[in-house]
């Protein structure tokens, strides 16, 4: 079951702390050549994930949900995009404190 610890996270780091670290995510999972997470990048760190269990079709369909450009990989901004849009509580929370910003 997923847990989103992404807002409390924010809360502790800060935006730019929590962005720092969504990076460092990246460049921890992507192909150091290629420069992207590739299927193959991914299938490698799995174990550190904790997602070794599954299938490799659940792993492409990971990279699809966040394949913006259909080159079957992820750059640091599809990476990103899907970060946030697992992460319905720091949606919220985004959407609440730019509303108390400009209103």
């Amino acid at each position: 079951m997923f847990h989103d610890f992404f807002p409390s996270m924010v809360d502790k780091m800060g935006a730019q702390g929590f962005m720092k670290e969504l990076s460092n995510g990246f460049w921890f999972l992507m192909d150091k050549d290629k420069r992207v997470i590739t299927f193959d990048s991914l299938k490698k760190n799995t174990t550190y994930l904790g997602l070794q269990d599954l299938r490799d079709d659940e792993l492409l369909c990971m990279l699809k949900e966040g394949d913006l450009d259909g080159d079957e990989a992820l750059n640091q901004m599809e990476f990103c995009i899907l970060m946030f849009r697992l992460s319905p509580g720091l949606v919220r929370e985004s959407r609440k404190l730019w509303l108390d910003h400009h209103f």
